[in-house]
């Protein structure tokens, strides 16, 4: 299974326009994070964890020529704002989107983007195959997905395991249930928002201590606000096995 980070940032955090800082005016790429999303590209299916306000222009910078479905982890604006943009696949494959997602964040979704939903047909709507899901493992083609509980503060939402890869953002708390469908994953991601503690999302210190714990082959953190530092600074600080992750990085599960 190929592997695209399509944005490893998040809207918390994020300073105005003009700031000038150290981070703002980095050269470095890796310090270029736009909102969070990742591509699996598995043997028979091209799918997306969730559709930020970016995610337009991530499907253009990568070329993307096909895809066949969305997966939601909940129904925060920087994970759901670009559902629209999906209407370029709809055209050119000549094919509705499967999107699947629990049902209060499919409720989010037709509150957000009602007339996807309308009665009245209209030309060039967005077209979707809506899939509710719950805690219990289903498939995307051939390709088998775990769904995780993760508390967001006081919101359920869903991490996703995908054979070795598992991938988790706006973590706060994790339930030893959810642990122990996370032991053995050989690939873990998983947000690291910032040095300072947060309410509802894993700092440093937080992300570093889950991912010795689940002892991956790999750990990137992914989720990562202005707040957390240079990429160069805070990844020469974590151990082997655990690194940033950043835009375009690409891996295989």
């Amino acid at each position: 299974m190929k592997i695209t980070f399509l944005g490893t940032g998040t809207s918390q955090g994020i300073p105005v326009i003009t700031c000038r800082c150290a981070v703002c005016t980095s050269p470095d790429h890796r310090n270029k994070r736009l909102r969070t999303s990742v591509m699996l590209e598995t043997a028979d299916k091209t799918i997306v964890i969730d559709s930020g306000p970016d995610f337009r222009y991530q499907m253009l910078r990568e070329n993307v020529q096909d895809l066949d479905a969305i997966l939601f982890t909940h129904e925060h604006k920087d994970h759901i704002a670009g559902l629209d943009d999906i209407r370029p696949f709809n055209y050119l494959m000549h094919k509705n989107i499967d999107i699947y997602a629990e049902e209060r964040v499919q409720n989010a979704l037709k509150r957000e983007f009602s007339y996807i939903f309308s009665d009245v047909p209209y030309f060039g709507l967005p077209k979707i195959n809506l899939h509710t899901i719950s805690s219990e493992p289903f498939k995307i083609g051939e390709t088998e997905i775990v769904p995780i509980d993760i508390m967001h503060y006081k919101l359920p939402i869903l991490g996703f395991r995908i054979g070795d890869f598992t991938y988790i953002t706006d973590a706060k708390t994790i339930s030893e249930e959810s642990v122990a469908k996370i032991m053995g994953t050989k690939v873990l991601v998983i947000n690291a928002l910032q040095v300072q503690d947060h309410i509802s999302h894993f700092n440093l210190q937080e992300a570093v201590e889950f991912a010795k714990r689940i002892n991956a082959e790999m750990t990137y953190f992914t989720h990562i606000s202005h707040n957390l530092g240079l990429h160069e600074a805070v990844e020469a600080e974590l151990p082997d096995n655990i690194r940033l992750a950043y835009d375009q990085l690409r891996i295989e599960v």
